[in-house]
């Protein structure tokens, strides 16, 4: 049975209600869902009932296409000003004894560690310093691609662009061009946390406003650049908080077209002020990713991390909603195993990672940060390995 055959079962159902019926309509025609239809699948829809719709709409964009990408993550410190309660990774600057602050030439040497390996980009996202200004951050991405220009740069979040553009006394239209014209090329989507201003101020106070982390993105579109975005639940937001969050970036997509990807976050109540905060059940999280796919129609790539959520939870996503998975993955970076992720030494090789996609019955294709194909491994057959090579991949973007 395909997938259309799939929802026309769905609506044949004389049990389903009809705001449901409603919504299932809506999918297998193609048109948007409201933002009460969002909060009601929330509330009333069944995961079964979810995952069918969202691998319908999976499938029209992507088949069985499902994406990662060889990277590594450069983390300049853990230090930061900020106190986000949910925050399991970043220390504040009075404890420094538990962090690190990297040096430029530090920073370049993690660089040229991967000279010669297959990789296709570096994540560079962190803790919020002083030291860490607009001349740092474009002398760093500058020697970067001085270094090697074929790399792709996604650096830093709205937060620590917010900082420095006002520690510089420069607006986010010209910070933007400036980090553009050292060599930024794309921006991840973490700092997101939830936008409205109830939950917010509970989680996150300090640092820039949902509309300002919007606003940045904005500026950053303008340019004809692309950026991705998350949004951090299972915590005390509410379902409609959820529909919130996603419908501001419906409406910035609807704008821009500047985002590539979504990315639901899972909470994760380890070592952090929020340890009293019951973490989603599975369950839960495969009906969230399910219902991110079906209301974010104009987002082309739902994303979600095998090495915070298990690998079989990975699996399991792939039919409900997710096309990527991220990548291949080893332990120096720590903002998963800090949070009390699955895995606490996560480490795949490309060989593993594609096994576990084809496991499913998806097809594994390596890409770049722009999801132009690298590597279709449909009919790639690898050779016994003797050392697998582990790549470091990035947190959040």
């Amino acid at each position: 049975m395909n997938t259309t055959e799939q929802v026309e079962k769905i609506l044949a159902d004389t049990n389903l209600s009809t705001e449901l019926q409603n919504i299932a309509h809506k999918v297998l025609r193609g048109e948007r869902i409201t933002f009460d239809e969002g909060v009601h699948l929330y509330e009333h829809a069944e995961l079964g009932y979810l995952g069918i719709l969202a691998n319908f709409i999976r499938e029209q964009k992507h088949g069985d296409k499902t994406y990662f990408n060889r990277n590594f993550h450069l983390e300049p410190t853990n230090l930061c000003v900020y106190d986000c309660k949910f925050c399991s990774y970043s220390r504040l600057i009075k404890q420094k004894e538990e962090g690190w602050a990297l040096t430029m030439e530090q920073m370049l040497d993690i660089v040229k560690k991967y000279d010669g390996e297959p990789v296709t980009e570096v994540h560079i996202v962190g803790g919020v310093l002083p030291q860490y200004d607009v001349a740092f951050y474009s002398a760093l991405f500058t020697a970067i691609k001085q270094h090697r220009p074929d790399l792709h740069v996604k650096a830093l979040t709205p937060v620590e662009y917010h900082y420095i553009f006002k520690k510089a006394k420069i607006d986010y239209a010209t910070g933007m061009r400036l980090m553009k014209e050292a060599g930024l090329e794309s921006i991840p989507g973490g700092g997101a946390e939830i936008f409205h201003s109830e939950i917010r101020e509970q989680i996150a106070k300090d640092k820039c406003t949902g509309q300002q982390w919007l606003d940045i993105h904005e500026e950053w579109h303008k340019l004809g650049m692309r950026s991705n975005a998350t949004m951090l639940y299972g915590h005390i937001e509410k379902y409609w908080h959820r529909v919130d969050h996603m419908e501001k970036l419906r409406e910035l997509q609807d704008r821009t077209g500047g985002f590539q990807t979504f990315i639901p976050l899972k909470f994760r109540n380890q070592h952090n002020q929020m340890s009293n905060v019951p973490e989603s059940s599975v369950i839960e999280d495969l009906r969230n990713y399910a219902i991110a796919r079906i209301y974010m129609d104009n987002f082309d790539h739902i994303k979600a991390y095998w090495a915070m959520i298990s690998r079989e939870t990975a699996q399991l996503s792939l039919n409900y909603g997710v096309d990527d998975i991220d990548g291949t993955l080893d332990d120096t970076t720590k903002i998963y195993s800090m949070a009390g992720a699955e895995e606490q030494t996560p480490a795949m090789s490309t060989k593993e990672l594609v096994n576990l996609i084809k496991q499913v019955g998806r097809k594994a294709i390596e890409r770049d940060t722009l999801y132009n194909v690298v590597t279709d491994f449909e009919h790639v057959v690898f050779e016994e390995e003797k050392k697998p090579q582990y790549y470091k991949l990035p947190v959040v973007n």
